[in-house]
């Protein structure tokens, strides 16, 4: 899954956001303008044929079959590429005509001996051998092609992309996520892992997709302090650069955006392990702090004259 700011001087119309999206032909493109806008496009499947990235040689386990692409646009000028599938086990060990695993859309089938424990720690490992199956490219493929279809201009903010990896070991467990795991890998990747006792593959993708939303605007919101340069430069150019944050970016958090009893599950226990909220309130208070600063010296500087 990837994340990053829409190409182009500022955000886009539903109107124009639904024609970015729509990579899908004939099919409807969703949209939602409560609680905020939210551009969708419909599901595409893509055919993959790979291994599946088990370590060591002699564990090759091949993947084939489709996986869902689609792309979204939150508030006119975030963009969000996903791919997602749903790893079952093979009928038998030979490869089988593509009509077979088209009319499985989503499903990608294990050939090999699999071991479901083994292949969730392999997909949520932060490196992966270059031939094996990337989500990651597929979603980065769709995020793409809604940048070359935006129009061009000078962007008021800058912000760098970044990309989440989620795996979900759906197996009999409590009814809550259990075994939730969350890291961050350098600049551009995230991981999430998680236990659930049951999912829909649609329902986790729009979970997780609206985690990635918020860890990428916690990340864009840090760059763009750190650039600001507090206690160093003068307080007018400080602001000056913490203005398009608060243009742009403030009014975005909405935690929870597939609020129903998983998301609220899984957020109870990111937020209490990552504090995500937490930090995000911090980097906000510290804008604040740093405008009614500049209201004040300006106002004193008025009374002055």
């Amino acid at each position: 899954m990837q994340t990053g700011l829409l190409r182009g001087g500022g955000p886009v119309s539903g109107d124009i956001a639904s024609t970015l999206v729509d990579l899908v032909a004939g099919e409807p493109v969703r949209v939602s303008e409560r609680p905020r806008s939210h551009v969708r496009a419909p599901d595409k499947p893509v055919g993959v044929d790979c291994p599946l990235g088990l370590p060591g040689p002699t564990r090759q386990v091949r993947g084939i079959g489709t996986v869902w692409q689609r792309a979204a646009i939150v508030d006119g000028h975030v963009v969000q590429g996903s791919a997602y599938a749903t790893v079952v086990r093979a009928e038998g060990s030979n490869r089988r005509p593509w009509s077979h695993y088209l009319s499985r859309p989503g499903v990608v089938e294990s050939v090999g001996r699999t071991r479901w424990n083994e292949l969730a720690e392999a997909l949520a490992m932060p490196q992966r051998a270059p031939e094996s199956l990337d989500l990651g490219g597929i979603a980065r493929q769709a995020a793409d092609r809604v940048q070359r279809n935006s129009r061009g201009g000078r962007p008021a903010l800058r912000a760098a992309r970044t990309g989440l990896r989620w795996v979900v070991l759906v197996e009999p467990c409590d009814p809550s996520p259990c075994r939730v795991r969350f890291s961050v890998h350098g600049d551009e990747l995230r991981v999430l892992s998680f236990t659930a006792a049951e999912a829909d593959p649609s329902r986790l993708a729009t979970v997780a997709e609206d985690l990635a939303l918020h860890d990428w605007l916690i990340t864009a919101l840090l760059e763009i302090t750190r650039k600001a340069a507090i206690g160093v430069l003068p307080r007018e150019e400080v602001i000056t650069r913490l203005l398009p944050a608060i243009d742009y970016l403030l009014h975005l958090w909405l935690p929870r955006m597939a609020d129903d009893e998983l998301a609220r599950a899984l957020w109870r226990v990111l937020e209490s392990r990552v504090g995500f909220s937490r930090q995000w309130d911090l980097l906000v208070h510290r804008i604040r702090d740093q405008l009614s600063a500049g209201a004040v010296a300006a106002l004193s500087a008025a009374i002055r004259q």
